[in-house]
């Protein structure tokens, strides 16, 4: 079916169990998924070869982690137009890294979003794991159909 890579930057691990739980949801799917840590990816080659990306990091501060936002930069130059794509993020109290990389994603990319980002307290609570598995069969279904 396809291909995805799972990018996240995370300061106490939550980010990380969500963006797993969103590969979860990816290969329930039927879709390949690869979960990697914003430090493995080194240059624009370490995007190529995926048909979806979802990228995720934590609020802090008001602000994405400081590593997603240099990602980010260097990912305008990989190639991502048309691309299915989607976002996400643990936050304690604000949560706005989800929404910013969705729109960085979305506006300067010119990828092939899903309909919002998915901005979650905690993967366990609230439903959190049945959203974040939702929101990677969202993924999937842009490349089913």
């Amino acid at each position: 079916m396809g291909k995805a890579l799972i990018v996240y930057d995370t300061r106490t691990g939550e980010t990380q169990k969500i963006g797993d739980i969103v590969a979860e949801g990816l290969r329930f799917s039927g879709m390949e998924a690869e979960v990697a840590n914003v430090n493995d990816i080194k240059n624009e080659a370490d995007l190529q070869g995926y048909d979806a990306l979802v990228f995720g990091s934590a609020t802090y501060h008001g602000a994405m982690m400081q590593k997603m936002k240099t990602m980010l930069f260097m990912a305008e130059k990989a190639g991502l137009e048309g691309k299915a794509g989607g976002a996400f993020g643990a936050f304690g109290w604000s949560g706005e890294a989800p929404e910013r990389i969705f729109d960085t994603m979305k506006n300067i990319f010119k990828m092939d979003m899903v309909s919002g980002p998915l901005r979650l307290k905690s993967s366990s609570l609230g439903g959190g794991v049945q959203m974040a598995q939702d929101y990677g069969r969202e993924i999937a279904k842009k490349l089913d159909g």
